[in-house]
């Protein structure tokens, strides 16, 4: 499994994160630097929010914490300096929403635990993988735990069958296609991705016909009049504002992402 301790060297512990890179961490972990907002929120939940000394500027989750601790960037641009100013004895960043320019220049001098998501057994792991690391196994052992017991509560509501489109950007438009967490979290609730390109692709409106079209709140906020413009286009589809953050971020925010979807479903099933 990912993340299994190999070897203690010292006062340092070896890990595989989920990129497959050996990552030498101290045993006691006190200063963290997080790159990723649903990482940085899982952090907090773990009990390590005294812990943070660096985010991101996207770190929104639990509210008031950009006021407290120090902003090193964006997810894209970190600002390496000031991450390695703050002396922290773990970055924890991610594959997909970092940069590899950022992440080469952190690891060299830090060390950098990395996930890597696409599903929800993804998302599991690198809590318990997290909790392991920050000495924090048995609080992330029970978000875990809940996260699996309300995703279970969904399996009586799937949508089996229809399709869907996930915009995620606008102008152009941007889909959400195979091989992403998103599209993860639409399969596990029953929907057919209408995109058969992975990852984001740009789409061609007129080359779909989904059954229903869901527009995200992030990283484009989407609005009510977006609906408006679309439904037009697509009398037959019925089109949806969606919380991004629930079908998106993967930490303990999925412990609440099973009842919204449950909301979700039966809104557009009725």
């Amino acid at each position: 499994m990912r993340g299994r301790i190999n070897q203690i060297v010292m006062d340092k512990i070896k890990y595989i994160d989920q990129m497959q890179r050996t990552v030498e961490i101290t045993s006691t972990v006190s200063r963290i630097v997080s790159l990723v907002p649903s990482q940085t929120e899982l952090l907090v939940d773990l009990g390590l929010g005294d812990k943070l000394v660096g985010i991101t500027k996207f770190c929104v989750h639990p509210a008031g914490l950009k006021k407290e601790v120090q902003l090193i960037g964006g997810t894209k641009n970190v600002k390496i300096e000031l991450v390695r100013s703050l002396n922290p004895d773990l970055v924890i960043g991610n594959k997909e929403e970092n940069s590899q320019p950022d992440i080469e220049a952190l690891e060299s001098v830090l060390p950098t635990w990395m996930s890597d998501i696409f599903n929800l057994e993804d998302a599991l792991e690198m809590i318990r993988k997290v909790g392991a690391i920050t000495g924090t196994s048995e609080k992330a052992s029970t978000i875990v735990s809940e996260i699996q017991t309300n995703f279970a509560r969904l399996e009586n509501l799937k949508s089996t069958g229809k399709t869907v489109l996930y915009l995620i950007w606008k102008n152009p438009y941007i889909a959400a296609g195979p091989n992403t967490f998103i599209d993860a979290m639409l399969s596990t609730l029953g929907f057919q991705n209408v995109m058969p390109e992975e990852r984001y692709p740009e789409v061609k409106l007129e080359t779909v016909n989904p059954d229903f079209i869901f527009l995200s709140s992030e990283p484009f906020p989407f609005k009510e009049k977006h609906i408006e413009e679309l439904q037009k286009q697509f009398p037959q589809s019925t089109v949806v504002l969606v919380d991004g953050e629930y079908f998106s971020w993967y930490g303990s925010r999925l412990i609440g992402a099973p009842a919204y979807f449950e909301e979700l479903l039966k809104s557009i099933q009725t």
